[in-house]
């Protein structure tokens, strides 16, 4: 009976050391992502006309946009593919893609970034980039909002 009681204690305490890791893994991955929010959330009411252009902050939008980019090829280690995590399972099957869409979005707000100087030019481009990274990526690699 000691025996069971033993390998019960140490079964836990192992599945315990692996939630936390895995806790503290997609923790890193919300909080990255919530940086990428963050920049959008500038930038997003001066897509729709409610705050005046501001370069500047379009600039540092798209700077943090560029370096969360890279960033987030980090946050996806296998051992944080089940708790509390809005990422589905297509994210760790299809990293080679997913990671791919993080190259591609990290170019294009560097890129951005040179080619923004004006109130036209960020309209002109600053959609393409949100849908053409932001909204394609979370159609296939996050799950639904409740």
């Amino acid at each position: 009976m000691l025996r069971v009681v033993a390998v019960l204690a140490a079964l836990a305490v192992g599945a315990t050391a692996v939630y936390a890791q895995n806790a503290g893994a997609i923790a890193q991955r919300q909080a990255t992502m919530k940086e990428f929010a963050e920049a959008t959330k500038v930038v997003g009411p001066m897509m729709k006309g409610e705050v005046p252009f501001d370069l500047a902050k379009v600039q540092a939008s798209l700077k943090v946009i560029e370096t969360t980019a890279i960033k987030g090829k980090s946050v996806f280690p296998d051992d944080s593919k089940v708790g509390d995590t809005y990422a589905l399972p297509a994210a760790f099957e299809n990293k080679a893609d997913l990671f791919a869409r993080f190259d591609k979005l990290a170019a294009e707000a560097k890129a951005a970034q040179a080619s923004m100087k004006d109130e036209a030019s960020f309209k002109a481009s600053m959609g393409k980039l949100i849908s053409g990274n932001c909204i394609s990526c979370h159609k296939q690699y996050q799950k639904p909002s409740q």
